[in-house]
């Protein structure tokens, strides 16, 4: 008895395997991204003491070049992300890692505190196009059940850079006789593997039919994109994008929400988070690397919670809650000035885990809820707008914690949060399960 295959079912069988394939490496170079992102914010820690005699910085040196990449990141995000909907998100993909890579090599040489500046803020705008446009394309390659999981598992990457980068740095100042520069300069390998990895990647189906070019989108599509995306895919628009729409009728709810819940999320955390040392000796608490170490790891431990949970339980319930709690929980450090210190230490875990949850979040919406002429230019506001929060925080926290003391600092702190909560009770979508057509058309909750 013979047995007979249907060829179609072999081709079948093939283009799956060759979408998952192409799956797993369009998150792989996405990802890397983030890592190289915390990567870079993590080196510079464990050499600012050497780099600091070596270039014989004054305090307000070392502040700038602190700065630099916050900077750049407030100036590559918007402009990276018009460019994306502009002219694509293939070659502003290839550019903003290719710009790192140089600019991160340029560490190698540095010999004065302004080109170390100067470095740092082309990092910082290469991470803000990073931003601007890896967000939008994973979400516009991802298939609808795992695109909340993949967009977190960006977050995920993020912290793992910078552990990484910060335990790097530690061993390789401690037990090595490299220069500072060759340390920060190390970044520049990670970037090179990445710009390698993403030779030959395809422009994305969704903004080639959104300017137009359907008979490309559709081909693109049916190559690498999930076998119902096409589907979705020809119910989305032909139209411009502009930056006015981000605050037309149809839109401005959504780009209210993703910069307000954004800048309300990181503003207490890199707060906090930077000065985790000062803030939990103001408690008489033990800070040093284990206090900083400590919060990043049960931070790590919300993000993976939001990663495994995100699809199951919808966006909202990730979303909203928590920020309730993580506000409660601030004012009840500001309010309570007498409670005991092991108390105290709870209630900062607590935040440190809920709120790096729910920031996680801030990967996933503007890539939901923002259709593609425009989610590159909204996702690059909405991450302008953050590093805005991120930047007031970290100044005006010592600031603060000096002239006024801990416990009116942290009431200011969750005051922010509380702004937050009540903008993502108002306005937070859930978008789970749904295509990206029927995410962005249908803004509501």
């Amino acid at each position: 008895m013979s047995s007979t295959k249907n060829p179609a079912d072999h081709r079948d069988v093939t283009t799956a395997a060759s979408k998952r394939r192409f799956l797993i490496r369009m998150v792989t170079v996405l990802i890397g991204g983030m890592v190289l992102d915390g990567y870079v914010l993590g080196i510079i820690g464990p050499v600012s003491g050497t780099m600091a005699a070596d270039l014989q910085l004054t305090a307000v040196w070392q502040g700038m070049i602190a700065a630099a990449a916050l900077v750049g990141i407030l100036i590559g995000s918007p402009i990276g992300g018009w460019a994306s909907d502009k002219f694509g998100r293939k070659p502003i993909f290839m550019f903003d890692i290719g710009l790192f890579a140089i600019a991160s090599g340029m560490q190698f040489f540095i010999d004065s505190p302004v080109w170390l500046v100067v470095v740092r803020l082309l990092m910082g705008i290469a991470i803000g196009t990073e931003y601007a446009v890896g967000w939008p394309l994973m979400a516009e390659f991802s298939p609808t059940h795992l695109r909340g999981r993949l967009m977190a598992a960006m977050g995920i990457a993020w912290y793992g850079g910078f552990m990484i980068a910060f335990l790097t740095g530690h061993l390789l100042v401690e037990y090595t006789d490299l220069s500072w520069n060759f340390i920060l300069g190390t970044s520049t390998f990670l970037a090179l593997a990445i710009f390698l990895a993403r030779l030959g990647m395809p422009e994305s189906p969704r903004w080639l039919w959104s300017v137009g070019r359907k008979d490309e989108a559709r081909a693109l599509a049916a190559k690498y994109m999930p076998d119902d995306a096409l589907d979705d895919l020809q119910h989305e628009d032909v139209r411009k994008g502009s930056f006015g729409m981000l605050f037309s009728k149809e839109y401005w709810r959504a780009t209210v929400f993703i910069s307000g819940f954004w800048f309300c999320a990181v503003t207490p955390y890199f707060a906090i988070a930077t000065f985790a040392d000062s803030v939990l000796e103001q408690y008489g608490l033990a800070g040093g690397l284990a206090g900083g170490v400590g919060l990043s790891a049960v931070a790590l431990a919300g993000v993976v919670v939001t990663f495994l949970l995100i699809e199951k339980i919808g966006r909202r319930a990730l979303t909203v809650p928590p920020q309730w709690l993580c506000a409660v929980v601030l004012a009840v450090i500001g309010l309570w000035a007498g409670a005991p210190a092991i108390i105290v230490l709870i209630l900062f875990l607590v935040f440190s885990f809920f709120n790096a949850g729910y920031n996680t979040l801030t990967n996933v919406y503007p890539g939901e809820v923002l259709p593609t002429e425009i989610r590159g230019i909204g996702t690059g506001f909405a991450a302008a707008v953050s590093r805005v929060g991120a930047g007031i925080g970290t100044f005006l926290l010592p600031l603060s914690m000096e002239n006024l003391g801990a416990g009116p600092t942290m009431l200011i702190a969750a005051g922010v949060a509380f702004v937050g909560a009540g903008l993502s009770q108002w306005l937070a979508p859930e978008t789970k399960g749904k295509s990206l057509t029927e995410a962005a058309a249908g803004y509501s909750h």
